[in-house]
């Protein structure tokens, strides 16, 4: 008896039509909602996130109070390019983590929805 092996995830990477899995890619809508994001905040920094099995690369933005949004992106050199249009430091989260501020804004919202 022949068994297959089947992921936790198989079911959510599979296209509509079938078939093998696929990571959505980044979209227009994506980059519209990171620039609307970014102009109404103070202080935004991009930090770019590699592309994993199940998600492709991303970027997080954090603004000065810690707040974030976290959309989809073409690859890390577009997540460059889009920092530097916009003239906001772009760091690699591999590299330097993910900012305090953002962890201490998580803990704030989570404390005051009472969890």
């Amino acid at each position: 008896m022949e068994v297959a092996a089947v992921g936790v995830f198989d079911s959510l990477r599979k296209k509509r039509k079938g078939g093998q899995g696929q990571v959505r890619g980044s979209s227009k809508q994506d980059t519209t909602h990171l620039d609307d994001w970014a102009s109404s905040r103070q202080g935004v920094e991009a930090y770019v996130e590699p592309r994993t099995h199940v998600t492709q690369t991303t970027v997080l933005l954090v603004a000065h109070d810690g707040e974030w949004t976290r959309r989809r992106i073409a690859s890390p050199e577009a997540a460059a390019d889009f920092a530097r249009k916009r003239k906001m430091p772009l760091y690699e989260v591999e590299r330097v983590g993910y900012p305090k501020r953002m962890r201490e804004y998580q803990a704030r919202q989570k404390r005051e929805r009472g969890h």
